[in-house]
C-alpha cells in the first residue's frame, strides 16, 4: 500500500486532484477515526480531517517520500486535534453538542443493567482519556485503538521510539489506575 500510496502522491503533486481523492478516500477513515477518539467529539473530529487532508493538500511538496503517507498525515492529524483541543479549552465550560465520548460499545440484546453499566463506564473511559495529555492520548489511540507500531506512533508524534513507548506506557498508566475502582466493583 505503500508503495501505490507513493505513487498516487506523486500524481497529486503534479496536479491530478483524482490521485489526491484517491488518498483522501484510503486514509479518510482511519484519520477521521484517529481524530474522533482524540478529540472525543464527532464535529470536532470531522473538523481535524478535514483541515488535516487541507494542510497535506497544501503541503504535498513538503512530504519526504521515505516515510508513509499514512504516518504523514497521523501527525498532521494529531497536531490539528491537538490544536482542536486547546482552542476547545478556552472556550467557555458549555456542553458540547454531540459529544459522546469514546466510539460506542455494542449492546444489541443487552439487559438495561449491562446498558446502564456500559454507559457508566464510557462515562468514566471518557473522563479518563481527558486527563491524558494530548500526546499520550495519541499515543495510546494509535497503539491500541489502531494498532500501530512503537516506531510508527513515533513518527506520527515526532518522537524517538523510546519517548513514543513512554507515551503509552504512561498512557496505559494513568488509565488503569482511573478505571480501577470501576474494576473494584465490578468484582466485588
Amino acid at each position: 500500500m505503500a508503495g501505490e500510496d507513493a505513487a498516487f502522491v506523486e500524481r497529486a503533486r503534479a496536479g491530478d486532484r483524482e490521485a489526491f481523492r484517491f488518498l483522501v478516500e484510503r486514509h479518510g477513515r482511519n484519520v477521521y477515526r484517529l481524530a474522533y477518539r482524540i478529540t472525543g467529539n464527532q464535529g470536532d473530529a470531522e473538523d481535524v480531517a478535514q483541515e488535516a487532508f487541507l494542510k497535506a493538500y497544501r503541503s504535498l511538496d513538503r512530504f519526504e517520500s521515505r516515510s508513509n503517507f499514512s504516518t504523514w498525515i497521523y501527525r498532521i492529524a494529531s497536531n490539528c486535534a491537538y490544536d482542536q483541543l486547546r482552542a476547545r479549552a478556552r472556550r467557555p465550560e458549555d456542553p458540547i453538542e454531540g459529544e459522546q465520548g469514546p466510539l460506542p460499545i455494542e449492546s444489541e440484546g443487552a439487559s438495561p443493567e449491562r446498558l446502564a453499566a456500559g454507559a457508566d463506564l464510557r462515562r468514566q473511559l471518557t473522563a479518563a482519556m481527558r486527563r491524558l495529555t494530548p500526546a499520550e492520548r495519541t499515543a495510546f489511540v494509535l497503539r491500541h485503538h489502531e494498532g500501530r507500531s512503537i516506531a510508527e506512533i513515533g513518527a506520527a508524534l515526532g518522537l524517538d521510539t523510546s519517548a513514543a513507548k513512554h507515551s503509552v506506557f504512561r498512557a496505559v498508566r494513568k488509565l488503569r489506575a482511573a478505571l480501577q475502582p470501576l474494576a473494584q466493583e465490578a468484582l466485588g
